[in-house]
């Protein structure tokens, strides 16, 4: 169980900082690079959520929140650290609860619904904390992340069914 944490948590505070970093490099007028990499993190928190629970993936959530805020702080702005911090933490903390309520449904209904209301609140924190008053056009920037979203959270349900024989939940009380 430890290693499994340990490699969720790498990779939550990982993904978060590298897409920090990304996200000061656009693609286009409407997308930065890190739209590309940050939806990896709703993967992450379902896979953990689904093996060991809503506390195990808060906890998780938690500690990856503050490495990637430290990280994010050097490797990207503190205006961008700050700002990814608050919208990851509520994002998450929300993914996981969505996913939670939603865990004894249909297999990809909780991982869908999660990561597509979680990330529609990422995408409007991040922008607007983020960059408001850069001269960005921060609707576009806005309209094109969550759009990347979206479809990232579908693909990623290839991964996420391929994985759930791995994460067999334990048997937990909801929390």
């Amino acid at each position: 169980m430890a290693i499994g944490l340990a490699i969720a948590l790498s990779s939550m505070a990982g993904l978060v900082a590298a897409s920090n970093f990304l996200v000061q490099y656009p693609i286009n007028d409407w997308l930065t690079w890190g739209a590309l990499t940050y939806p990896l993190a709703f993967l992450v928190n379902d896979l953990t959520n689904r093996a060991y629970g809503p506390a195990k993936a808060r906890q998780v959530v938690y500690v990856g929140f503050a490495l990637a805020v430290v990280l994010s702080i050097y490797l990207a702005t503190p205006r961008i650290a700050m700002a990814s911090g608050c919208a990851f933490l509520v994002a998450q903390l929300l993914d996981t609860y969505i996913f939670d309520k939603l865990r004894n449904t249909v297999w990809w209904k909780a991982p869908l619904l999660g990561s597509v209301v979680a990330s529609f609140v990422d995408t409007l924190l991040f922008f607007t904390l983020a960059f408001a008053g850069a001269g960005l056009p921060l609707v576009t920037l806005i309209a094109g992340d969550f759009a990347v979203k979206v479809v990232l959270a579908l693909l990623f349900l290839i991964p996420f069914r391929a994985m759930m024989p791995l994460t067999r939940p334990a048997s937990m009380p909801s929390a």
